[in-house]
């Protein structure tokens, strides 16, 4: 392919009329995918206009050819030497590297109006998923403006995928997480967020993350995606599962087996029963316990015959129900107090809402307890209906921070998937509800690109994969 990227590069040399030197960055990073970068903008099928920004009068563009995944930078009102030119970002934008300055061209002397080549928007050989921007500066001028970063809709036909491919700029191909090694539990959460938009959108495109997160991370910490706090394994149990349910490999299955019986070795009899949340035993709390019934529950379902699984998913229901974690509000607390093991009344997180519904819906499809259907249900409502969790008619984790950093930042994403999951399961009664809570973060809580902050209710602050895989999960069951 080495002659094709030199005819691509030294066709924005002619096309620019450049010196050579100012073509070294596009050359370093020429990529080439339906076609190489460097393409004539008049072959582009189509002209989308996606973003502007403007600088001394003069008007910088990015034109995005959506049926190639191609796009081209143009400045307008200007004179000549101008420059424009694209930057392209692997990474939602944090960086860029070798490639800035793609394209780099200035308005020649008797025009107003210049362009660049077309740039692909990702890396297809390398699984590199991409934005662009376009950026320029007057001649006379040092001051440079960027519009901000956008991409084609290539995978990204609606907002479903396009959350979905955002995510996935934030994706780590040598560790298999997400944003940084110690995102441990919230890249298992991001990574079912991922198995479940394929499943629903239909998408295959990122399935790829699924054996390259495990194969990554199989012998990590404790090996078996087991480490010291039990609401981290079960996490990475129930994606297992996902994966298994997605691709029937029975690697993964075996995966979440062993995830559940590492679990089930910190259930003891202090306080009756329960899981710790450590394996310091020094605290028993609401997330992990309802974790540990909903992994044993969805166990069961795909193990023909399993009584061992069934069983420890029902002890876990019953035990969770005698410690009163679950309120007179028909609210999940946090956990319980040690010394009585009662409810410890602390924060209502939405997580612990969300995953203790999930539990409760795969406990009756497990076994047909019709109550266990019936205090979902009440959870669910109360949980939408709080005026706590949902001020304004928006969900908003307690004490949510504008900047997406923290674990916090992750919990909506479970809520959502559990009410999707007691949604469906029911009869569709919260479709408002989550209709609702979309419409509002793609309007008020979104980049140009389709990544998500903190806040649904807006405004955009950042993202992260946290803040980015609940959007996702939000999105994957919203109708």
């Amino acid at each position: 392919m080495r002659p094709l990227k030199w005819i691509a590069a030294l066709t924005v040399v002619a096309t620019a009329g450049l010196q050579l030197q100012t073509a070294v960055p596009a050359l370093a990073a020429t990529i080439c995918n339906r076609y190489c970068d460097g393409r004539d903008p008049a072959l582009s099928p189509g002209d989308r206009v996606s973003v502007t920004t403007s600088l001394y009068g003069r008007s910088f563009k990015v034109h995005v050819n959506d049926t190639d995944a191609m796009a081209w930078a143009t400045v307008e009102n200007g004179q000549a030497g101008d420059e424009v030119w694209l930057d392209r970002s692997f990474d939602g934008g944090r960086g860029w590297g070798a490639n800035s300055r793609l394209g780099v061209t200035a308005i020649p002397a008797g025009s107003s109006t210049w362009r660049t080549g077309m740039y692909n928007v990702d890396d297809w050989n390398n699984q590199g998923v991409g934005v662009l921007r376009a950026c320029g500066k007057a001649g006379d001028r040092a001051e440079i403006a960027c519009t901000s970063w956008v991409r084609s809709n290539w995978n990204a036909w609606d907002r479903r995928t396009a959350a979905a491919t955002a995510l996935m700029m934030r994706y780590d191909r040598a560790s298999g997480l997400f944003d940084a090694a110690n995102a441990w539990w919230t890249s298992a959460n991001a990574l079912t967020s991922l198995i479940d938009n394929s499943r629903i959108s239909g998408m295959h495109s990122y399935d790829y993350a699924i054996a390259n997160t495990y194969n990554a991370q199989v012998n990590a910490k404790q090996g078996q995606f087991r480490n010291e706090y039990l609401d981290d394994t079960g996490w990475w149990g129930l994606t297992w599962v996902a994966a298994y349910d997605r691709t029937g490999d029975s690697r993964y299955l075996n995966t979440a087996r062993a995830d559940a019986d590492y679990m089930f070795s910190y259930w003891d009899g202090t306080c009756g029963g329960g899981v710790w949340w450590k394996t310091d035993r020094a605290s028993k709390n609401a997330i992990e316990n309802s974790l540990y019934i909903q992994l044993n529950a969805a166990l069961s379902q795909r193990i023909a015959g399993d009584t061992v699984y069934r069983g420890r998913a029902q002890a876990g229901w019953n035990w969770f129900q005698s410690t009163g974690m679950l309120n007179s509000s028909n609210l999940v607390n946090d956990g319980i107090t040690m010394s009585t093991c009662r409810n410890n009344g602390n924060v209502t997180w939405t997580y612990n809402q969300g995953v203790l519904i999930n539990a409760l819906v795969q406990l009756n499809k497990l076994t047909g307890d019709a109550n266990a259907l019936t205090v979902a249900r009440r959870i669910g409502d109360a949980a939408t209906t709080s005026s706590y969790l949902n001020p304004g008619g928006i969900l908003r984790e307690p004490n949510e921070p504008d900047q997406c950093s923290g674990d916090g930042v992750s919990f909506k994403g479970p809520f959502v998937r559990g009410l999707g999951v007691l949604n469906a399961a029911v009869g569709r009664p919260y479709d408002a509800y989550l209709r609702r809570q979309a419409d509002s973060a793609y309007a008020n809580d979104r980049t140009s690109f389709d990544a998500y902050g903190s806040h649904w209710a807006g405004p955009y602050v950042s993202t992260n994969h946290s803040c980015q895989h609940s959007a996702v999960d939000l999105l994957n069951v919203a109708p």
